[in-house]
């Protein structure tokens, strides 16, 4: 009886940890993640325009995203925002890889060690690699990167158009200041 109890205790356990550590990984349901994806024209530096806010990134102004091949094939990720209420820039570190196929724009992220969430680039640039909107786990996770601090009217338009279409609240989007 004892050792029933510890085997089912084990295998709950084991269930339990898989879910926990796999963290948040999935997509919004309307979401589907850029084909072909070149991993290599993504790559270096993007300036955050806009976005659904969040504690992590609340307050914060000039953010900006770097992107580098790691040694082990995935990506490492460098965040950086100013922050005016502290008036110091807070950064952190973190690495990527993709979830499926390294052609899909379909990324897991982790600045906390085991826990993933989900990166999922829903439109880009195809041609120049020149601005992504980029998803969570859910429709409470959005982004939209540029190459350069400021986007055209017509991007803008369109990823506050598409991001509805989709689900997303965009009464709720900010835009980034990067003076």
């Amino acid at each position: 009886m004892n050792n029933t109890l510890t085997i089912r205790g084990l295998a709950a356990l084991a269930v339990i940890l898989s879910v926990t550590l796999s963290g948040c990984l999935g997509m919004p349901d309307s979401i589907r993640p850029v084909t072909p994806f070149q991993l290599d024209n993504y790559l270096g530096k993007w300036y955050e325009i806009a976005r659904l806010d969040h504690p992590f990134e609340r307050g914060l102004s000039r953010v900006t995203a770097e992107y580098r091949l790691r040694s082990d094939g995935g990506v490492s990720v460098t965040n950086r925002g100013y922050s005016e209420k502290t008036q110091k820039w807070k950064q952190s570190q973190g690495k990527a890889y993709f979830v499926n196929t390294p052609d899909q724009g379909y990324l897991k992220v982790s600045f906390f060690g085991p826990f993933y969430g989900s990166y999922v680039i829903f439109e880009l640039d195809r041609e120049d690699y020149q601005y992504a909107f980029v998803s969570g786990p859910d429709t409470d996770y959005l982004w939209l990167l540029s190459r350069t601090p400021t986007v055209e009217a017509d991007v803008m338009q369109r990823f506050i158009a598409l991001s509805q279409e989709k689900g997303f609240d965009t009464t709720q989007i900010i835009t980034v200041q990067h003076e």
